[in-house]
């Protein structure tokens, strides 16, 4: 019988607490005596939980039950500093951690205190006060890469974030434009920044591409513009200069014949000089700015009469599928683009410079006959005084 002094046993030791509460002990692979978290109401349970843990011991699966003491915050300032994350990656991360993750970061949880119910009841209420489903599912992913890696580190035993489908986004579906859209929003962001909007239509490039772009990227002979680096913006407000969103970012873009002219003309008014002179830059002189030109967008889209939630991003959707009714196959579409997916089941395809000429052909033969059509139909329409005339 156990007494209060305590009783040996083979493994661990068991006492009476002056509560007639039974009290366990072991001793873990490192030699300190560990009590049992709980205590328990017979001998009989204090043995059963000796002997799992002793087994758990043998078995090399047991885990300092202190190693999970570690803050969840610093451990996660660490997670991001280790990583070579791109500079938006990063600022993203930091930005999710400091805004969505604070019910963890700021609350000086340690990792092991983070539950899986705990993790419910966040997300729960992230949902609820924010609606916004999107940067949720980023956080939830963070959060739970972060504790992947807690438990290869033998931090906790289990990763607690196991809400099915919590990290996934559901893509809105992207909305495409005319070619009598592009022209309007192109002719309402004004001279100094339509070209912009036709390479990312018909380009079709990312807007940290076109922040990147020089003169000397531009063969106005040939319409062949050299994408080789991305100059994104930080929440800061600053650009940095970095690699292409992939190694297939890093291409030559062959322009359709009716860029020429305002290509040419853009870069005649309002490039930077000299071959290092930035293709876009502001009234003042400086590369453009997110919020400048954002301001310009949003009333470019509203003289043109497009839906509030089209996005300077969505005309990249509207060239690829311009590109594809002239003819072109999902592959020179991909090159076209900079976009390196499906690269495995379409290896064996390939799209070359002359296959991109015929491309840039045909979306060069589409947007004429689409503005062909539409000062054909212009034209057609009566006009007021022939309308009194009639009358």
């Amino acid at each position: 019988m156990a007494n209060d002094k305590g009783r040996r046993r083979r493994f661990g030791a068991i006492r009476r607490l002056p509560s007639g509460r039974y009290q366990a002990r072991y001793p873990g692979p490192d030699g300190v005596m560990r009590p049992a978290p709980f205590t328990f109401e017979t001998i009989a349970d204090a043995d059963d939980w000796l002997a799992e843990k002793q087994t758990e011991i043998r078995r090399g699966e047991w885990r300092d039950p202190e190693a999970g003491a570690v803050s969840f915050r610093a451990y996660a300032d660490k997670w991001v500093e280790e990583r070579e994350l791109a500079p938006l990656t990063r600022d993203l991360y930091r930005y999710l951690l400091d805004k969505h993750l604070a019910a963890f970061a700021d609350s000086d949880l340690d990792l092991d205190e983070i539950t899986a119910p705990r993790i419910r009841e966040w997300r729960a209420e992230r949902l609820r006060v924010t609606g916004a489903k999107t940067i949720t599912a980023k956080a939830y992913r963070l959060l739970k890469a972060i504790m992947e890696t807690a438990v290869d580190d033998e931090l906790i035993a289990r990763n607690p974030c196991r809400i099915k489908g919590a990290g996934k986004e559901k893509a809105a579906e992207r909305r495409i434009a005319t070619v009598a859209q592009v022209d309007a929003l192109a002719e309402a962001v004004g001279m100094r920044w339509r070209l912009m909007v036709y390479l990312g239509a018909y380009g079709p490039m990312r807007p940290e591409e076109l922040a990147g772009l020089r003169r000397r990227d531009v063969d106005l002979d040939n319409l062949r513009v050299r994408v080789r680096l991305a100059e994104p913006e930080r929440m800061n407000g600053r650009r940095v200069q970095g690699d292409t969103k992939s190694e297939a970012g890093t291409r030559t873009v062959i322009l359709p014949a009716f860029l020429r002219r305002e290509l040419g003309w853009h870069l005649e008014s309002f490039a930077e000089p000299g071959p290092d002179g930035l293709l876009f830059v502001g009234e003042k002189g400086a590369p453009f700015r997110r919020s400048t030109f954002g301001r310009r967008w949003r009333k470019a889209r509203e003289i043109a009469g497009m839906p509030e939630g089209f996005r300077f991003y969505d005309l990249r959707h509207t060239g690829h599928t311009l590109s594809t009714r002239s003819g072109a196959t999902l592959k020179d579409t991909m090159v076209r683009a900079g976009q390196s997916s499906e690269k495995a089941a379409l290896i064996y395809q390939h799209s070359d410079d002359e296959r991109q000429e015929e491309v840039a052909a045909g979306l060069d033969a589409t947007v004429r006959k689409a503005r062909a059509a539409a000062a054909r139909k212009a034209s057609d329409e009566p006009s007021g005084t022939d309308l009194a005339r009639d009358e």
